[in-house]
C-alpha cells in the first residue's frame, strides 16, 4: 500500500496506456486538472473530498491544483482584476481538464461553487476558458443520497462548453465518510471516486490536441466569414 493513498490496491489501480488511447508514448506534459469545492466551512467535506481527489490524480500523473474560493467576491461585485478572481482565471487557462465537487444545499449546488463558474467567461477576447476541457462531477449530500447537485453541474458544465465525463460520484453522510484528520475511509464511495478520477486523465489524455476540432463549429466559421467580408467591404470604400 501507498502511505498517500493507503485505501487502494495498487495493483489494481489503472494508470493511464498512453498505447491503448492510440497516443503517442511521450506526452508532452502530465495532464493539468483545477479542482473546483464549493464550500467554505472549516471542515468542508467538498474541500475533503476534492483533496482525496487530489491526490489521486497525481498519482495517476495528472497535476493537480486546487483553488480555494475563500475571498472570491460575488459574481459583479468586483472588478475583474481583483487578486482572487485573476488567480481564479489563470488557472482555468492553465487547466486542461477539471473537476467540481460541491455539497448539495437545497436540492442544488452550492452558491460558492456557482459563484466560481459565474466568475469564468465563456470568451476572454479571441479565448475561451472552458471550451473543449474536460470535467468531472462530484458532490457530497448531508443525508441520503441525491444526484441534484450533479445533474445541475453537468448542465452547467455543458453550458460552458466543456466535455462532461460519463461517471460521476455523489456520497450520502459525507460526515460518516472522512476521519478525524480529514481522509476518506475506505468504502463503495471511495472507489468511485477513484473511477471517476482513472476516467477523467483518460478522457483529458485523449482529447489533448484534439479540442479545438472537436468544438470547431460551421455556425462560427460562417459568422467569422461574414465579419471578414464586412471588413474588406468596409475597407475597400
Amino acid at each position: 500500500m501507498h502511505d498517500d493513498l493507503p485505501n487502494i490496491v495498487p495493483e489494481l489501480l489503472d494508470l493511464p496506456d498512453l498505447g491503448k488511447l492510440g497516443l503517442p508514448q511521450q506526452p508532452q506534459h502530465p495532464p493539468r486538472i483545477l479542482l473546483l469545492y464549493g464550500s467554505n466551512r472549516e471542515r468542508s467535506y467538498s474541500r475533503l473530498l476534492t483533496e482525496e481527489a487530489a491526490r489521486l490524480l497525481q498519482r495517476l500523473g495528472a497535476e493537480a491544483r486546487i483553488f480555494d474560493p475563500s475571498g472570491l467576491p460575488l459574481p459583479d461585485d468586483a472588478p475583474e482584476d481583483h487578486p482572487k478572481v485573476r488567480e481564479l482565471r489563470e488557472l482555468v487557462l492553465w487547466s486542461e481538464g477539471q473537476v467540481w465537487c460541491s455539497p448539495e444545499r437545497h436540492g442544488a449546488m452550492s452558491a460558492v461553487l456557482k459563484a466560481q463558474i459565474d466568475w469564468i467567461p465563456l470568451s476572454m477576447g479571441a479565448i475561451r476558458p472552458s471550451q473543449g476541457k474536460t470535467l468531472a462531477l462530484m458532490q457530497v449530500c448531508g443525508g441520503s443520497q441525491s444526484f441534484n447537485a450533479v445533474n445541475q453541474m453537468r448542465v452547467l458544465g455543458r453550458w460552458m462548453r466543456m466535455f462532461t465525463i460519463p461517471n460521476q460520484s455523489s456520497m450520502a453522510k459525507a460526515f460518516l465518510e472522512f476521519d478525524e484528520a480529514g481522509r476518506m475511509k475506505p468504502s463503495a464511495y471511495y472507489d468511485r471516486v477513484v473511477d471517476v478520477m482513472e476516467e477523467l486523465v483518460k478522457f483529458t489524455l485523449l482529447l489533448r490536441g484534439r479540442a479545438d476540432y472537436l468544438v470547431d463549429r460551421y455556425s462560427e466559421r460562417k459568422e467569422s466569414a461574414e465579419d471578414l467580408s464586412r471588413r474588406v467591404n468596409q475597407n475597400s470604400i
